[in-house]
């Protein structure tokens, strides 16, 4: 689904926009560091604290990104949270964001290393679909920007 024209303009406005502009990428790389950590983990039995320490620090991105993206949200739509244009997004990352939290919960509980990591790895998974979508949205929004500023381009305006 494309933006209309008011919505890309507030998208473009946003403070918002820059902000997860450059979350993402990190968000990003944290989900790398900590995904090796923890098939590192699985694979040797070993580095419990550095793969816990890594997806706590991917934890801390995931709340952070999904703040921040509320607040984009409401400047582009005018709702926090599940707005219609962005209904399945918002619905994968908020599995993903509970996920996230359970890595946490199942750590605070005392739950076995093994358990705490194979959270994190459900978690984990769930962010990879949520990456998707908000990279397909993403080429989108970029596809659209281009087509105007060709349009403009052929129009003169």
């Amino acid at each position: 689904m494309n933006y209309t024209l008011d919505q890309l303009r507030r998208r473009n406005e946003s403070l918002w926009t820059p902000v997860q502009g450059v979350a993402a990428p990190l968000q990003f790389l944290t989900f790398v560091a900590s995904l090796v950590l923890v098939i590192r983990y699985f694979s040797t039995g070993q580095g419990y604290e550095a793969a816990h320490i890594a997806s706590s620090i991917k934890v801390v991105m995931m709340i952070f990104i999904t703040v921040t993206g509320m607040a984009w949200e409401f400047d582009v739509y005018g709702h926090y949270f599940l707005a219609k244009e962005f209904f399945w997004e918002d619905l994968v990352n908020a599995i993903s964001l509970v996920l996230h939290l359970a890595f946490i919960a199942t750590w605070l509980m005392g739950a076995s290393e093994r358990t705490n990591m194979l959270v994190m790895l459900l978690a984990l998974a769930s962010y990879v679909v949520n990456f998707i979508q908000f990279g397909r949205r993403g080429l989108m929004a970029a596809r659209q920007r281009k087509q105007l500023a060709s349009r403009k381009l052929v129009s003169g305006k």
